[in-house]
């Protein structure tokens, strides 16, 4: 029988930090009782992207499905959950595509520590692969809504439209392996979000030591006017890029979620200091906790705008710093 829950725990992006996972759970109320965390009033539903980076990816997935299974939380899916499905599922023959997503130096360099994490369990690696497969893109129960980075009504209505559901199947994750393709860019949208590209042919190299020729965008901001209004990302524009006009291309590649819409919460952009909202109705909360920033969540109850007082964290670094 399905639970009626009080409230709900939104949590970002894990990234492998499964000590964080259990402290901030156990800070929100709940406790584990043979063997999964739960809460007698509560359901967490997690942002996607548990996976990749952090040291404990394994302990991590094992806690957040067997929540997920015996009902005590949901979850949606993010692009490093995307990434290594991709990276490890084999082309079709006669694609081309050894494997959907291309086993090159940048992709293996992200997905690493998973990949090391599972190599000597190969069975359970690849029952979370299946399991990730079937991860929703998104949630809408009318009061709030959940993706891991963008809410794109036209990719979501489509999707639904399309499959029926807010899920992907075989057919369509092979399909969203060819770039340009409809699938491709429903994935990419709600799971990377928008983006616009530097001008000039430019490049950007990022804090991690990523080459980058896009830039992360907002899809809130009201009457943008110039790059510096939309950009959302740890790394700066340069000066010159910042000050630059956004021209009608730039208009149409970005997205506006009006204040009038549900509340929206995802995760994905790496924020940092201490959590806030986004917009009267949107929040983020990854907050960067594989790179000893916090780890977030939210809880809500029935507020139809974001409270700021309601954001609840474990400071990763603290953490680290008190474990003798």
């Amino acid at each position: 029988m399905e639970r009626a829950y009080q409230g709900y725990d939104l949590i970002g992006d894990v990234h492998g930090c499964g000590q964080s996972l259990e402290l901030l759970l156990k800070k929100l109320g709940y406790s584990r009782k043979k063997g999964i965390y739960q809460h007698p009033q509560r359901q967490a539903i997690f942002i996607g992207d548990i996976v990749d980076r952090g040291p404990r990816i394994r302990e991590a997935l094992h806690i957040v499905r067997d929540m997920v299974d015996a009902g005590y939380a949901q979850i949606v899916m993010g692009n490093h959950e995307f990434n290594y499905l991709s990276y490890l599922t084999p082309g079709l023959p006669g694609s081309g595509m050894e494997y959907l997503r291309a086993h090159n130096r940048r992709h293996l360099r992200i997905l690493n520590q998973t990949l090391e994490q599972f190599a000597n369990y190969p069975q359970e690696q690849k029952e979370f692969l299946q399991w990730i497969k079937e991860m929703p893109l998104f949630l809408d129960n009318g009061q709030f809504r959940v993706v891991h980075a963008c809410w794109s009504a036209a990719h979501i209505n489509r999707f639904l439209h399309t499959q029926g559901g807010n899920r992907i199947d075989d057919e369509y994750l092979h399909r969203s392996a060819y770039e340009g393709t409809p699938e491709w860019e429903t994935m990419d949208r709600l799971l990377r979000g928008t983006h616009l590209k530097l001008p000039n042919d430019e490049m950007m190299v990022s804090k991690d030591g990523y080459k980058r020729r896009f830039f992360r965008t907002k899809f809130w901001a009201e009457n943008p006017q110039y790059y510096v209004d939309v950009v959302f990302q740890p790394d700066p524009l340069p000066e010159h890029v910042a000050r630059k006009r956004l021209s009608p291309q730039d208009y149409k590649d970005l997205l506006y979620y009006g204040t009038d819409e549900s509340l929206l919460f995802i995760g994905h952009y790496w924020c940092d200091g201490n959590p806030k909202p986004l917009a009267p109705n949107i929040a983020c909360i990854d907050y960067s906790a594989v790179k000893f920033g916090k780890l977030v969540a939210y809880r809500l109850d029935q507020e139809t705008r974001i409270d700021p007082t309601k954001f609840i964290w474990v400071d990763v670094l603290k953490e680290i710093s008190n474990v003798p």
